[in-house]
């Protein structure tokens, strides 16, 4: 059986003589990686790193750097003051590194030389900004901000608050809150601002547009981009009005740098996404992807190509039955590289702008950032095993940079991972994966946890995560078993697509099956010991085996999952993916469309002991949702639980707050299957 592998590079660590397991704690204060920046001559590596501060219950960054050219050299700290937050790092032509900065608790933008020094003040505006990106010339910036829609500043504007108003909110449209966050009437918009020229030298670019730019919640500098000649500004917008919640309908927009006419709306005729606009560095092509179908999020995305000059626009992989997930120009603007999911992998691809043809470049691992330089190309990527280092990829070959977190593991056995694939729903091949611990004796069996992937257009794929980490379960004594369902990513957009009024059908018949091919295949898997997990749709999915497959496991793990798809439908804030998934109606037009697959419908047949987790800040699917579902399970009198975090999204986020839920969950899980 193949196992998984960082592109054949093990990590660079003499592990001692006695191992231990990995825990969350030691997840939770592993060094992160980001953001990475080579200098123009190609000598300098630089990126942010972030670190954990467990006593403040948050995360802290800094600037660090790396000398690409000698032999041996090792991460030294660029700029790193304490209680300050250092990001976003970017070099100019001549090899200044500018960055973003909260020091004094505003928002900055300060340069400093590679070689280090003292960091000098460039732009800090009040009221703070969201990101920059610097011109290609190093003479302007690109900063967004949250403003008042028009607001012919980035200066807030100074209002008087009456002193007999109430605290209420008032709203005549929809989104009234989105992802984590009520509307307060703001908007993410785009301003160009002189270096050194101060915040009232900034001029607005898409004022006379309604919408975010980027976009919200997720959108960054991957979302904006200049032209060569630092004239134009590209930019992704979905124009708003009371069509927000249900459109997907990001459209690419130019507008002139010094704010001297409006913006122009490059893909009107397409009603489904565009982004990610990129620039070639001869200034002559502009890249994107494409979504064909409107309201509908996951749809594959093609990799689009415009001349500049003539406007003339092609579709370079139409034939390539894969999403692009990031594009980035060859410095000789002959190449593009992308990445894109593929089997549990998501690796880097050259495109030829020519032809449209794609080569795979590197294999195993999740590709997670891209930098092209002259020498090779630059990247960060990850595994199951392994969080995220740094790379050069020259031809087929990848050469490690950075162990960032090779003393942090040192000592720590990590598991070994297993893929799979059976026949499935439909008569398809599907995979899946299984994790062993590391710690289980020759011959011994370990219980097993049955993690669901959320999306539900998403992967059960060879990355690590700071979340849902398989590493720890394993480490806690769990064998893991994930299976990449039909909805799943990387596979081919008819996969991903058989989602569609099928939640609970198709991927059910899939999660059965592969539990059981696993349970075949791999001896150490203790098929009659089992716990099944899952969040947002995976959470969904075991409300759903609650009534659906009742008798197969000791115990469920439910985290911000659908309880009742009515509620849903009215509760949630992106309108577009619940009608989409349900078949594209709105609940009071097709309400047996939400109704065939409700797991509320079910809670008669309810019998798994539960325990609910959700977020207060939860905006995507409700707490409300999880309250209701321990409601069902208190009434039915099962054992359940309930986990509530008042300062957490769909996400848990904050150090403590992920060591807690893994100590509410591993203990749930241990008191069903190993009577703990």
């Amino acid at each position: 059986m193949k196992h998984f592998l960082l592109a054949g590079i093990a990590l660079a660590v003499a592990a001692p003589a006695t191992a231990r397991d990995l825990t969350i704690e030691d997840v939770a204060t592993l060094s992160r990686v980001g953001a990475p920046a080579v200098s123009p001559d190609g000598r300098w590596l630089v990126w942010q790193q972030r670190e954990t501060d467990l006593a403040a219950n948050r995360g802290r960054y800094d600037l660090w750097k790396l000398d690409l050219k000698t032999k041996g050299a090792v991460p030294e700290k660029l700029v790193a003051e304490a209680e300050v937050n250092e990001t976003s790092p970017a070099f100019g032509p001549d090899g200044t590194v500018f960055f973003q900065s909260d020091k004094g608790g505003e928002d900055s933008v300060q340069s400093i030389a590679i070689t280090g020094g003292a960091a000098q003040s460039r732009f800090a505006p009040q009221g703070g900004f969201s990101g920059f990106k610097l011109s290609p010339d190093g003479t302007k910036l690109l900063v967004w901000a949250d403003r008042k829609p028009g607001a012919p500043t980035i200066e807030p504007a100074m209002v008087k608050k009456d002193p007999n108003a109430g605290s209420g909110r008032v709203y005549d449209k929809l989104f009234v809150r989105h992802w984590d966050t009520w509307a307060n009437g703001e908007r993410s918009q785009l301003f160009v601002v002189p270096l050194d020229g101060g915040a009232a030298a900034a001029v607005p670019i898409a004022a006379s547009l309604d919408g975010d730019t980027p976009s919200k919640p997720f959108g960054g500098a991957e979302e904006v981009s200049w032209s060569a000649d630092g004239k134009t500004v590209y930019f992704a917008l979905r124009e708003a009005g009371r069509i927000e919640p249900l459109s997907t309908n990001l459209d690419i927009f130019a507008a002139p740098a010094d704010g001297s006419a409006a913006p122009v709306n490059l893909t009107p005729e397409n009603k489904g996404t565009d982004n990610l606009p990129t620039v070639s560095p001869d200034g002559k092509w502009l890249a994107w992807f494409a979504m064909a179908r409107a309201g509908y999020e996951a749809d594959r995305q093609v990799l689009m190509l415009r001349d500049l000059a003539t406007g003339q626009v092609r579709a370079l992989t139409q034939d390539w039955d894969r999403s692009v997930a990031s594009i980035a120009w060859a410095p000789d603007s002959r190449t593009i590289y992308v990445t894109a999911q593929d089997t549990q992998e998501e690796p880097i691809f050259s495109v030829d702008p020519e032809n449209g043809k794609v080569k795979r470049l590197t294999e195993q691992g999740v590709v997670s950032a891209v930098v092209p330089t002259g020498k090779g190309v630059v990247f960060a990527m990850n595994s199951l095993t392994a969080p995220d280092d740094f790379y050069l990829l020259r031809g087929k070959k990848a050469e490690r940079l950075t162990s960032v977190n090779a003393a942090k593991l040192a000592g720590i056995d990590l598991p070994k991972v297993d893929r799979f694939r059976f026949t499935g729903a439909n008569g398809d091949a599907v995979w899946g994966y299984a994790v062993r611990p590391a710690s289980l004796a020759a011959g011994a069996k370990a219980p097993i946890a049955f993690i669901v992937h959320g999306g539900p257009q998403g992967s059960s794929n060879n990355s690590w995560s700071y979340r849902w980490n398989p590493a720890v379960f394993a480490g806690a004594g769990y064998a893991v078993v994930s299976v990449d369902f039909h909805g799943s990513t990387g596979y081919g957009q008819s996969f991903t697509d058989a989602i569609r009024n099928n939640w609970g059908g198709w991927p059910l018949e899939d999660l059965q099956k592969g539990l059981k091919a696993a349970t075949d295949k791999f001896a150490y898997l203790d098929a009659d010991n089992s716990c099944a997990l899952g969040a947002s749709y995976g959470g969904y999915m075991m409300n759903w085996i609650e009534g659906q497959w009742p008798n197969r496991f000791k115990c469920i793990v439910q985290h911000d999952g659908v309880f009742d798809a009515r509620a849903m439908a009215y509760e949630t804030e992106e309108l577009w993916f619940d009608e989409w998934e349900h078949g594209g109606k709105a609940y009071y037009e097709d309400p047996q469309a939400f109704e065939k697959w409700n797991p509320v419908n079910h809670v008669a047949a309810w019998k798994t002991p539960q325990l609910v987790i959700t977020g207060e800040k939860d905006f995507r699917i409700p707490y409300t949702q999880g309250i209701a579902a321990f409601t069902a399970l208190q009434r039915r009198g099962i054992p359940s639980k309930l986990l509530v975090f008042p300062d957490e999204n769909h996400w848990v986020l904050k150090p403590k707050n992920s060591m807690q839920w893994y100590r509410e969950v591993l203990g749930w899980m241990g008191k069903y299957t190993k009577g703990e």
